[in-house]
């Protein structure tokens, strides 16, 4: 009896193959674009999150250094080196400045394929990746 049913069975016919593949395929062709940007997504928000260190960093700096919150004052990647810790590359060059008790940041920074470009940018401004962020490829 048990030689009856293993006669019958044959396995997947070409056309079944075919469309398992051809299915794969459409599967894929929507996936990879997807995760791509997902990838790009991160790199731009570890951009911010980098900007967004260099800003309480200069917060830090001012406490540490008995700064005077009338004094206006300007910090580069120099001065607050040791207040800074990037896990990647960061930025090349920025600066921190401050005036009426507003820390503004000025720098640009790779994200992947994309650049971006903070011009007086604050904490506020870049969580809500408003106006003073420039994203460029």
């Amino acid at each position: 009896m048990m030689k009856k049913f293993l006669k019958n069975e044959k396995g997947l016919t070409l056309i079944e193959l075919l469309a398992v593949i051809v299915i794969l395929g459409i599967i894929a062709a929507i996936a990879i674009p997807s995760i791509g940007g997902i990838i790009q997504k991160s790199r731009e928000d570890a951009v911010k999150a980098d900007a967004i260190q260099v800003l309480n960093a200069a917060k830090v700096y001012m406490a540490s250094n008995n700064v005077e919150n009338g004094s206006e004052n300007t910090m580069d990647q120099e001065v607050l080196a040791e207040y800074v810790d990037f896990e990647g590359e960061g930025f090349g060059t920025y600066e921190v400045s401050y005036k009426d008790g507003k820390y503004e940041l000025t720098a640009e920074g790779d994200a992947g394929s994309k650049t971006i470009k903070f011009e007086n940018a604050t904490i506020k401004g870049i969580k809500a990746s408003g106006k003073s962020l420039e994203i460029t490829n």
